[in-house]
């Protein structure tokens, strides 16, 4: 395997240690909404402790049991008041340390969360349960290799600008439409390029970078790995866009749909079976219809078939539903096409870069729960022989005769709630535990008044 540059053995570490070229280790593990939580460890404790691997540092449960505002919620078996809110240990992985160059003298090191009596694996851990597909791939003879692309909007205001302003009339960092415009990106380059280069140091490669579709959208587009390394680079790479961005006094969003009148952020994902060793891709069949191969068919039928059972694994929040809009470059139908980009999946790329990509996540999608659902359904379609029929023509988004994405968070929840393949896939534990947390977000927004109903009860009723 070719080294990636910026990543770090135990031993170099070490060595970084001991040399004081870095004294801070970010331990950390995503959470339910794929962000980055865990401690900070010095460098020397390090050295005596954490570098066996042991999983010596621990957190409360309650972080895989609370919302994205860190608001302890009810209904989970897994961590509840009941049970006293324990510890779980932090296991490091080895294999994903890397230097952070935006942050001086520090590095980082992926975690699993594992009991902290017998060093079990948590279940409902994202890291987990993406690696729960991956092993159930592995047991049929395949690897999966996957990208995910995404983009997000860039503003004038720093952090604290933006909350001062509750989120709302932020001015964008451009004010034109930034679709592959190399003049108008130019402008926006130095915190682009400071991006693209951190992470390029820090052992998350990038291909490139580009304007988007909106005034001040940006995308920037990783190369693809197996599916748990791109796990890991997505949350890095979103935490360090989040980092570098503020280090520049402005400010990011990955919301799925920050504006109702501009167009949403997408998380388009690219995904490919490969032989075991992770050496030859099985997708592309040069004589079969479309160059589909038995595998492609099956993957391809497969995420066709419980693309609305398992929506909400690609579009977790109240607002990821809002981005599904006609004509708006995100997916309402689930059909597929080639190189259609009005259908929720297309095939690109041809010989080992022949793909499935789905367009329907989000910017705002836990990448480990959306890349596991993309592994589960794939897996389904080609353990039970599905095809995905004929390519679709045209303008997927005014069919009149095809199945369409949820249109809202309660549609996904009912449909994933009832979800057999989701149940068998990811255990009833599991699914039990990503239900609540789907059902948590919908009692959360029904709490709150928004302006919406201010401005059109207030004075009416």
């Amino acid at each position: 395997m070719t080294p990636v540059h910026g990543m770090l053995n135990a031993d170099e570490l070490a060595s970084a240690i001991e040399l004081y070229t870095i004294d801070t280790i970010l331990v950390v593990f995503p959470d339910l909404q794929g962000r980055l939580m865990g401690k900070r460890v010095t460098g020397h404790y390090w050295l005596r402790q954490m570098k066996r691997g042991a999983g010596e540092i621990h957190a409360c449960n309650y972080l895989l049991a609370v919302d994205s505002e860190m608001t302890v919620l009810p209904g989970y078996q897994f961590a509840n008041w009941e049970k006293g809110y324990g510890d779980f240990a932090l296991r490091p992985d080895l294999s994903t340390i890397r230097r952070i160059p935006w942050l001086e003298a520090t590095a980082l090191v992926m975690c699993d969360v594992v009991d902290e009596h017998d060093d079990s694996p948590i279940e409902v851990s994202p890291r987990r349960i993406l690696q729960r597909q991956i092993e159930r791939a592995a047991k049929l003879g395949y690897s999966v290799k996957m990208a995910s692309e995404l983009e997000f909007f860039l503003f004038k205001e720093n952090h604290e600008e933006a909350a001062a302003k509750g989120y709302s009339g932020l001015a964008p960092i451009s004010n034109v439409v930034l679709d592959y415009h190399i003049l108008q990106t130019t402008r926006d380059e130095s915190i682009i390029r400071a991006i693209r280069n951190g992470m390029d140091n820090a052992g998350v490669p990038v291909e490139f970078s580009k304007g988007e579709a909106e005034l001040g959208q940006h995308e920037i587009n990783l190369e693809y790995a197996d599916a748990l390394t791109m796990a890991d680079r997505h949350v890095i790479y979103k935490n360090g866009a989040k980092e570098i961005t503020h280090q520049f006094g402005r400010t990011i969003t990955f919301m799925a749909k920050y504006d109702i009148d501009r167009v949403g952020s997408s998380c388009h994902i690219h995904s490919s079976v490969w032989d075991q060793h992770g050496a030859q891709s099985l997708m592309w069949d040069e004589n079969a219809p479309h160059h589909q191969s038995a595998v492609t068919q099956g993957w391809l039928g497969g995420l066709m078939a419980t693309a609305r059972e398992l929506a909400w694994m690609h579009a977790p929040t109240v607002n990821s539903y809002k981005r599904y809009q006609p004509e708006s470059w995100a997916p309402t139908a689930i059909v597929w096409g080639d190189d259609n980009r009005t259908c929720g999946f297309r095939t690109v790329g041809h010989g080992q870069g022949f793909r499935v990509e789905s367009r329907i996540p989000g910017a705002d999608a836990n990448p480990y729960l959306a890349f596991a659902a993309t592994i589960a359904a794939g897996l389904h379609g080609i353990e039970a022989g599905l095809t995905p029929g004929d390519p679709f023509q045209g303008n997927a988004y005014v069919s009149t005769d095809v199945e369409r994405v949820p249109w809202n968070i309660v549609e996904a929840i009912n449909e994933f709630e009832k979800s057999e393949v989701a149940i068998d896939a990811f255990g009833e534990a599991v699914h039990f535990h990503l239900l609540n947390t789907a059902r948590q977000e919908w009692a959360s927004f029904n709490r709150h008044v928004t302006d919406w109903e201010h401005k059109r009860n207030f004075d009416q009723w």
